[in-house]
């Protein structure tokens, strides 16, 4: 599981969104079967749309959904989750005292989220935690999401840290392959959509079981 060594001085911590810092789980899945029941098709459950979500709007709703009804679904979608989106959210245990303590020691802080931009906005404004962070990259902003390296990339662009300098903490596959082609120290928390299985044989630099063993290892 070992790929590189926990760099020495950690100038960027990068974090992967839902299910990683945030649980929007229940409005997304609110969201997918207000659409199926527009479209006339059968409801999903919780557990079937978080195993779902990591890969981008487009992804989810295609999976639910044939070809044809695509653009009519993600039009459906998008209009309810713009509304739906700003109730319910929660941050997930220890991730307000981790972005607190991680800003006390001078590091800085981005994401990089498959979900579109306007929704990754509406969630760290809803939960008052955009303050925190440098910058935003989402699926939306590069021409390859993750699991391609391109957001955290340009994210160190931004910064202007080096991969050696900079962390990203996931809970999923997708996060893990995304920050191990882009050259960063990956850690993987099992707190979303991924098993630890998945999350180990994608090759994590290290593993945790929740956000604040983070503060342990620095």
């Amino acid at each position: 599981m070992k790929r590189t060594c926990l760099p020495q001085t950690i100038k960027l911590a990068i974090f992967d969104l839902d299910g990683t810092l945030v649980d929007a789980y229940r409005a997304i899945a609110d969201s997918v079967n207000h659409t199926m029941e527009r479209l006339g098709l059968p409801r999903q459950s919780l557990r079937t749309v978080i195993r779902s979500v990591g890969w981008g709007v487009d992804t989810l709703i295609r999976s639910f959904v044939e070809e044809a009804q695509a653009e009519e679904a993600l039009r459906i979608f998008r209009a309810h989750h713009d509304k739906r989106l700003r109730r319910n959210l929660k941050a997930l245990p220890g991730a307000r005292a981790l972005l607190a303590f991680l800003k006390k020691r001078g590091c800085r802080m981005a994401i990089a989220s498959n979900r579109p931009t306007k929704f990754c906005h509406i969630i760290l404004e809803e939960l008052e935690i955009d303050g925190y962070f440098d910058h935003v990259v989402c699926g939306d902003a590069v021409k390859r999401p993750k699991p391609h390296p391109d957001m955290i990339r340009l994210v160190l662009k931004k910064t202007r840290v080096r991969p050696s300098e900079a962390i990203y903490v996931g809970d999923m596959s997708v996060d893990i392959l995304s920050g191990n082609r882009a050259g960063v120290f990956t850690i993987g928390v099992p707190t979303g959509s991924c098993t630890v299985e998945e999350i180990l044989e994608a090759g994590p630099d290290l593993l945790i079981r929740k956000l604040s063993d983070i503060k342990k290892i620095l």
